[in-house]
């Protein structure tokens, strides 16, 4: 039988790093060779007003990294250094930025938490809790934002298509993912917060079904980590909550104020309040879209899906994919960087600690 191979060793994978580098260089070898327009980039005027709201678009992307480390810290009762965890979060959004958005890092993200010295079961509990306070994020922000713009302008109609007679689109397509999102935040809570045990009764006895049988092992792994996250919660206090969600708020908002600020960078358009809500409420319909994307972190789809998103906002209209790579280079290719860097002296780390702690018991 082979041998499966640790998730660092996944992580460590050449090919694994270099299909999303080779699918962000086709992307900007195809933007450059028939999207890149010079003469839309020479009616850029860049003024100290650009450069302040730059700033402030980096400003956003630290503030979006802090945020998460203040997370990890709280959730694991301040196991892990500050300086600890910003290797921790660097390394999670490395395994997620070569990972397709439908998998996810969250394998590898509890292997590494459980390496800074936290229990397994706790670790586990850290990164089923992060997953659901994300999406809970998403679940209670989208009928606020909803509520101040409406819909009317929510969905981009040069997205809308007719596929066999039936209209097929963006707006479809989020109402799809929102409701699911909905449906799985709740399973999730119930498995957590209510009755874990029944849950995984539940789930496996769905995968006695003869199609589904050969992963009824791993459903009954995953109803196991339900139960130990369900204990690792139990308990605790509302202010616990309070402070994760807020953290959890604090760094999405950042995540998406990144294009607000870029498109002030560059739009030569006033961009009113109103603009801003909306940009905010695109991004969130965008967001389910890159939810579903088959290719790792998203990439591809990602740079096309800002242009027929947000061009009405971006003018000149001509540098709105452009700007979408520029936005992908704040937001997602630093972190390839980062996990390459990081990766080698984390492991030097992590497994000096763990012999040092076996000799000293030895």
């Amino acid at each position: 039988m082979a041998r499966k191979k640790s998730p660092i060793r996944q992580l460590l994978s050449p090919t694994r790093i270099m299909i999303p580098i080779g699918i962000g260089l086709a992307v900007v070898a195809y933007v450059l060779l028939n999207e890149f327009d010079i003469e839309k980039f020479r009616q850029i005027s860049w003024t100290g007003y650009s450069t302040f709201w730059f700033v402030i678009a980096l400003l956003m992307v630290a503030t979006r990294d802090l945020g998460y480390m203040y997370r990890i810290r709280h959730l694991t009762d301040k196991k892990i250094s500050w300086r600890n965890s910003f290797d921790v979060i660097m390394l999670w959004e490395f395994a997620s930025a070569i990972t397709p958005s439908v998998v996810g890092g969250s394998g590898v993200a509890i292997f590494i938490v459980n390496r800074e010295g936290v229990s397994m079961g706790k670790s586990t509990a850290v990164v089923m809790i992060t997953a659901f306070l994300d999406e809970l994020f998403y679940v209670v922000t989208v009928p606020v934002i909803i509520l101040i713009v409406g819909f009317e302008h929510l969905f981009p109609l040069a997205l809308q298509k007719s596929i066999f007679g039936i209209d097929l689109g963006v707006r479809e397509l989020f109402f799809v993912g929102y409701g699911f999102i909905v449906v799985l935040i709740s399973v999730i809570f119930y498995a957590i917060f209510i009755d874990p045990g029944k849950f995984k009764n539940l789930l496996t006895t769905v995968f006695r079904l003869p199609f589904l049988r050969k992963w009824r092992t791993s459903a009954a792994e995953t109803g196991d980590e339900i139960i130990v996250t369900s204990k690792e919660l139990k308990g605790k206090p509302r202010s616990f909550w309070l402070k994760a969600f807020g953290a959890t708020l604090f760094s999405w908002t950042a995540r998406f104020w990144i294009v607000n600020f870029l498109i002030l960078s560059f739009s030569a358009a006033v961009i009113s309040g109103g603009d801003h809500f909306l940009i905010y409420a695109r991004q969130l319909v965008m967001w389910v879209i890159l939810l579903i994307s088959p290719t790792p972190g998203g990439t591809g789809v990602a740079e096309f899906a800002f242009s027929g998103f947000l061009e009405d906002f971006i003018v000149p209209s001509g540098i709105a994919v452009s700007l979408a790579l520029l936005w992908r280079l704040l937001s997602y290719y630093p972190y390839l960087v980062m996990g390459v860097i990081i990766l080698p002296r984390w492991i030097r780390r992590v497994y000096l600690k763990r012999k040092l702690i076996s000799f000293k018991r030895g």
